[in-house]
């Protein structure tokens, strides 16, 4: 069932996997204009985002997100592993995943579309540039494609 944009649709559920309390709270922030109704729950660290994506502990009765926002450059348990583990997982594979971080490196752009990334970009380091990152994620993930709404296995 494909997730539907609109006034009556449900909330579309996100993940943000990111360690920066900064970057969190400018998130929060450029989607509260969002045109959609987004749910933002957020993981610090990696061991943290693989529980909330198993339901473990705490995180058993969470939703599925729609889409994942992941930093490569975590503590615990670095973005690279994290997206390793959730594209190899049958049951999250087919979760967009956005890597947003601050890394412009070759090797990790390369690896993390060798790893399935939906997509790579370079946080910004300006406050304004950030904000334009954010909104161009939502006026694209979360206005134009359709996501799919599948059930935890």
């Amino acid at each position: 069932m494909m997730k539907l944009i609109g006034s009556d649709a449900e909330p579309i559920e996100v993940l943000l996997v990111e360690d920066s309390p900064g970057d969190v709270r400018l998130t929060r922030e450029a989607f509260k204009d969002a045109k959609v109704h987004i749910n933002l729950h957020v993981a610090a660290d990696g061991i943290e985002a693989m529980a909330f994506l198993g339901c473990k502990g705490e995180y058993a009765d969470v939703p599925r997100p729609d889409l994942i926002l992941l930093d490569l450059n975590l503590p615990k348990k670095d973005g690279r592993e994290v997206l390793e583990e959730i594209k190899n997982t049958p049951a999250l594979k087919s979760i967009p995943v956005v890597i947003l971080t601050t890394s412009d490196s070759e090797e990790d752009i390369l690896r993390s579309y060798r790893l399935h990334a939906n997509c790579y970009i370079t946080k910004p380091v300006g406050l304004d540039g950030f904000l334009k990152v954010v909104h161009s994620i939502d006026s694209f993930w979360l206005s134009v494609v359709k996501l799919p709404k599948e059930a935890r296995a």
